[in-house]
């Protein structure tokens, strides 16, 4: 597929994600930007927070908000996939998703089925990799593997597997997986932010917003990165 037809399909999904969360959560984000460079799709979503959801936060009540997402997100994930499948021509067999609530920002990735190694090299990528390995270490363990993809030059999608301990297995096996993905999305987003500035550095980049997500039963885990390169 070539770059110009890759861009209108881009586009044609950013659309299609609006309209879903519009139909689903009755209001739309303000934008929404899709990225597809094989075997990644990534959508990054702004501006998006319905008034029941504003008035949850106002009261701190940032889990229900969360939780209602999750609930809706069940359902979403498949139409999301179907719509890739039909339209770009992707079998999606990995899906993540994640929201910065206090930014009303939100992430989409969906890794096809097949080859999931490098599909590109980039200006500093081992080192980028070996920060991500830190952060893992501070976190839990470091990951069996790493590898990344820079979609666009404001789209990173980093891919760790392997970094489930043998205590966080136990803590999925007894049925608590949505509390460990509080702790670790908390816990995780922390360390990262301390090595945020390494992280620019290497990448040339200002970070404009960073999400994390986990499928447990693959013991895998997704960080997508939004850049603000700084010679654009």
């Amino acid at each position: 597929m070539t770059r110009l037809a890759l861009n209108t399909k881009e586009k044609e999904l950013g659309s299609y994600i609006g309209k879903i969360l519009r139909d689903h959560f009755g209001k739309g984000p303000g934008s929404v930007f899709a990225a597809i460079s094989y075997p990644y799709v990534t959508v990054y979503i702004k501006d998006f927070l319905t008034p029941m959801e504003n008035k949850l936060l106002d009261s701190e009540q940032e889990k229900y908000v969360q939780k209602i997402r999750d609930m809706l997100m069940e359902t979403l994930i498949e139409e999301i996939k179907a719509y890739i499948k039909l339209n770009i021509d992707m079998e999606i067999s990995e899906f993540y998703y994640d929201w910065n609530l206090s930014t009303h920002t939100g992430m989409f990735s969906g890794i096809a089925a097949g080859s999931q190694k490098n599909s590109s090299t980039y200006l500093n990528q081992l080192g980028v990799h070996n920060e991500i390995i830190e952060v893992s270490i501070k976190a839990e363990k470091a990951p069996v593997n790493v590898y990344s993809c820079l979609l666009n030059p404001r789209t990173l999608i980093v891919v760790r597997s392997g970094i489930l301990t043998a205590i966080e297995k136990e803590i999925i096996k007894i049925g608590y997986p949505e509390i460990l993905t509080l702790a670790k999305r908390n816990l995780e987003k922390g360390i990262l932010d301390e090595h945020k500035n390494q992280l620019q550095s290497l990448l040339d980049a200002d970070f404009e917003n960073t999400f994390t997500s986990w499928d447990f039963d693959r013991d895998k885990s997704v960080f997508l990165f939004i850049l603000k390169p700084h010679n654009p």
